[in-house]
């Protein structure tokens, strides 16, 4: 993980703007891709030379309104804003506390437990920052164990992904499903996180390329709902839209449920299950 997070963020978004969306002309000798520096400054109501050292690393205190005329001449939407200042906060006065930030919780409330109870058949895994696996419904566990993700005494989903080769016959999208968990990864926890950063470095030496080339690219927000595709080896195919619901941030958890979104594969869970059709209902026909 980069100590200019906050910079790589800023560039990555000024990047991603086009000139249209924010009412500027679109050059024909236009080289730089998204918006110039010199455009965003404008747009913010900051110097270009102010711009440069926040992208560069050399200012990592930008004021609150800055930090708001940034995010306004960026487009940013809302969950982007609050990951903006939270990449502030984690280089000022509160960094000091993340070099002894708690270990990740292992620990499930009896609500979130009586909770994934109350969920079945639904496929649900409740995750802690560092995707450990710490509870899951009988629905998740039916289609994750015979893929080798519950393996492990203590399994980790972000594990599984880079490192255990069936998860790349498991997952027919797994670029993009390595992105999303990598996101999880890089943007749930301060930069300074000890924890986070050992477990990096130790996927680093464990997975190689795959997951040392996704550090030095620009950080994303990971998606909080979707589709997976799966492909499961006593049912086949498996498309499951997914809504990712956060735990009061004192957990730093986060519970994913999966439904099937299309009725091949809610007739593929159902026998899955045991139950009868009609078990869970797709949320597209």
């Amino acid at each position: 993980m980069s100590d200019n997070e906050l910079g790589l963020f800023l560039r990555a978004r000024r990047e991603a703007v086009t000139p249209t969306e924010v009412g500027l002309p679109t050059g024909p000798r236009r080289r730089t891709p998204g918006l110039r520096r010199s455009e965003v400054a404008t747009l913010a109501g900051i110097s270009v030379e102010y711009l440069t050292r926040l992208e560069q690393g050399r200012d990592r205190h930008p004021s609150s309104p800055v930090l708001g005329a940034l995010a306004d001449a960026l487009r940013l939407t809302l969950d982007e804003r609050i990951h903006l200042h939270r990449l502030e906060k984690a280089h000022g006065a509160d960094a000091v506390c993340c070099a002894g930030a708690p270990e990740p919780s292992r620990t499930v409330r009896p609500t979130v437990r009586a909770l994934l109870d109350r969920l079945e058949p639904a496929p649900a895994v409740l995750l802690n920052r560092l995707g450990d696996v710490l509870a899951h419904t009988t629905g998740y566990e039916r289609i994750v164990r015979p893929l080798g993700l519950l393996d492990e005494r203590e399994p980790n989903l972000v594990r599984f992904v880079f490192t255990d080769a069936r998860a790349r016959r498991a997952y027919p999208d797994w670029d993009r499903v390595a992105d999303e968990q990598f996101a999880y990864l890089r943007t749930e926890s301060p930069p300074a996180d000890p924890h986070v950063k050992g477990f990096i470095d130790e996927l680093t030496v464990m997975a190689g390329c795959p997951f040392a080339e996704r550090l030095k690219g620009a950080p994303q927000l990971p998606r909080r709902t979707g589709t997976d595709r799966l492909h499961h080896p006593e049912v086949g195919g498996l498309c499951l839209a997914y809504e990712t619901l956060t735990l009061p941030e004192i957990d730093q958890q986060r519970l994913v449920v999966y439904l099937p979104d299309d009725d091949a594969t809610a007739a593929a869970l159902d026998r899955l299950d045991g139950r009868k059709p009609g078990g869970l209902r797709a949320v597209s026909g």
